[in-house]
């Protein structure tokens, strides 16, 4: 066999690698952006919460300053209640839905309206809870067989013409009188007659001062005589509720018997005003209250 044939391996050949093109890098696409919410409806949030406020603020001062009727402005204090409850639910429905979209809106107006609006709901709430709470009179007195009169300040025509109790099987033979009357005990049986160990002109000349350092209009005062009566205006709304003072020597005239009636002009309720009157009132009067034998 001839070996010339064979190849002949040459070690100085160096084999040359072809280079290859890189591939081409695939275009990056950035994400499609986010639009951020605008924030008009934090601004309608807060307009609508810090309106509620105002609303409610402008019924009752408007009402107190005889711009209105007390019935307008209870009108305003609803049209309040429901601007607050329309940012509250403005306010948890923006805020969920964002949450749902994981969008980051703004929230500080939108937090700032819905405090406005649930401060408002809560001071109104708690005047219904209140009303719920006592009974619808409005005329309380610490002597029910004999109230004190007024001789100077007129009670209102319709004082007792809608005493609760009607449907009461136990009340409906009563008299709106006897209803009153019943309704008085069974919810202020602590408000008595109170006695006071001084004589009847100094526990009238004492109540006098007690009733100007409350900003009370004294419309009469006979400390002889035992009277003195008064009219207390709410700053808010501008109630009116009319106080008669009855003092009587005990029957030793050793000391004085005190009876107050606190009666308010309008609304069926006070809402507890009058029975507080009387029981913060007689307890300042009289140092200790102890009710008269």
């Amino acid at each position: 066999m001839n070996d010339d044939t064979a190849p002949v391996e040459n070690e100085d050949v160096q084999t040359v690698e072809t280079p290859t093109t890189p591939a081409e890098a695939e275009p990056v696409v950035a994400p499609p952006a986010v639009k951020k919410p605008s924030g008009l409806s934090g601004k309608i949030t807060l307009a609508a919460g810090a309106g509620s406020v105002l609303v409610a603020l402008l019924s009752g001062l408007g009402t107190g300053w005889g711009l209105w009727e007390f019935q307008t402005g209870f009108k305003g204090l609803f049209i309040a209640a429901g601007l607050a409850a329309f940012a509250l639910i403005l306010g948890f429905v923006v805020g969920w839905l964002q949450r749902r979209r994981g969008v980051a809106g703004p929230k500080a107006l939108r937090w700032l309206g819905m405090a406005f609006a649930a401060v408002l709901l809560f001071w109104l709430l708690s005047f219904v809870y209140t009303a719920r709470t006592v009974p619808a009179i409005h005329d309380i007195s610490t002597d029910l067989a004999d109230p004190p009169h007024f001789t100077t300040l007129t009670v209102r025509a319709d004082n007792l013409d809608q005493i609760p109790g009607k449907e009461d099987p136990t009340m409906q033979a009563m008299t709106p009188v006897q209803r009153w009357t019943r309704i008085h005990q069974d919810e202020y049986g602590d408000i008595r007659s109170v006695r006071i160990n001084r004589p009847v002109a100094e526990v009238i000349e004492k109540a006098g001062r007690l009733a100007e350092t409350r900003g009370w209009d004294i419309a009469l005062i006979e400390p002889e005589q035992g009277r003195l009566e008064a009219t207390e205006t709410s700053r808010f709304f501008g109630f009116k509720d009319d106080v008669v003072i009855r003092v009587r020597p005990t029957e030793d005239a050793t000391g004085s018997i005190v009876d107050m009636r606190s009666i308010s002009r309008v609304g069926m309720s006070d809402l507890g005003v009058n029975a507080k009157r009387v029981r913060s009132f007689l307890a300042d009067l009289s140092g200790t209250v102890s009710a008269a034998r």
